[in-house]
């Protein structure tokens, strides 16, 4: 069992856009953030001591998020493609687990300066699958031989899907603001492309609309913010308004400004077409408006809506 010294990963904030082949977009950092919180959470999930994971960037995963660990072995490691447990689950697409990490003989010993440094004997590694792309692998480790039944595997199994669907998420929301001339700011963006991400806007919100998690509902609406900010219609001065809208009341208004029905709206939000109708009227009354058009761009000019 060769051990070799693990490759020392650059700051991630420095280290460009995330992706199997450097082509992800968005920034390095709101990738790294994402991944960090998807780390913190498969450790309280899954109740094992030692939870650890990177984005992979060519073919390597680059380690960023470390929780639990009681040495520094793992700062920095960057794991490359089909060389150590990370690295098959990388290049397989499929979880990969050594109970005796140590002896194991179905993997490379790359990285056992790293691993066993810090002590880890069981060592369970899920890819995160964006499509058919393995983009990241996140880890979980104990100091002790466990096994890994269902009360492990199904929760990290989550948290891979989970983060997976962030990463979509951000990505979709990043190709579409690359598609607004940013030096020229709001007002010049083409009614397309606002259009565009007033539908992203809507969709983030009908997804955080069913999400129980409130750290990735949160996440959510920080993205929501962005979206929102980028494509306001500056060409028109602001509407003071002295209203405020329930967070429901926004979900079916923004809904109902790509030309929804009620029906739609409520199979979208999963409500029901009476629920949706309720809320619509109280947003009308409070807006002063008589059609649910008339709502619309009124919350927008008061910047309730983007």
């Amino acid at each position: 069992m060769g051990a070799s010294l693990p490759h020392r990963a650059p700051n991630p904030a420095r280290a460009g856009v995330v992706g199997p082949a450097d082509d992800a977009l968005g920034t390095a950092q709101d990738y790294a953030q994402a991944l960090d919180l998807a780390v913190a959470e498969l450790v309280r999930r899954t109740r094992f001591p030692v939870g650890f994971g990177g984005l992979a960037r060519g073919d390597a995963i680059h380690v960023t998020s470390i929780h639990g660990a009681r040495t520094r072995s793992l700062e920095g490691l960057v794991v490359e493609a089909s060389r150590g447990l990370g690295g098959r689950a990388l290049v397989e697409k499929r979880p990969r687990l050594a109970v005796d990490y140590g002896s194991s003989r179905s993997i490379t010993h790359d990285y056992d300066r790293a691993v066993l440094g810090e002590g880890i004997a069981t060592l369970f590694a899920v890819p995160v699958m964006v499509g058919n792309r393995a983009r990241g692998v996140i880890y979980c480790g104990s100091w002790a031989e466990s096994p890994v039944g269902d009360v492990v595997a199904r929760p990290a199994f989550a948290v891979a899907e989970e983060l997976s669907s962030e990463l979509r998420i951000r990505d979709e929301v990043q190709r579409r603001l690359t598609l607004s001339p940013s030096p020229a700011g709001p007002a010049a963006i083409p009614a397309t492309t606002r259009e565009e991400l007033r539908e992203t806007y809507a969709e983030l919100r009908s997804i955080a609309a069913v999400v129980d998690d409130p750290a990735l509902r949160a996440r959510l609406a920080r993205l929501e913010r962005r979206v929102a900010a980028l494509s306001q219609d500056t060409t028109e001065p602001p509407l003071e308004l002295d209203v405020r809208l329930s967070p429901r009341e926004i979900d079916v208004l923004a809904c109902a400004a790509l030309g929804a029905t009620n029906a739609e709206i409520a199979a979208t939000l999963d409500l029901k077409e009476g629920t949706v109708k309720s809320y619509l009227q109280s947003a009308m009354a409070k807006l002063d408006a008589s059609t649910r058009h008339a709502a619309v761009v009124t919350a927008r000019r008061a910047g309730l809506l983007p």
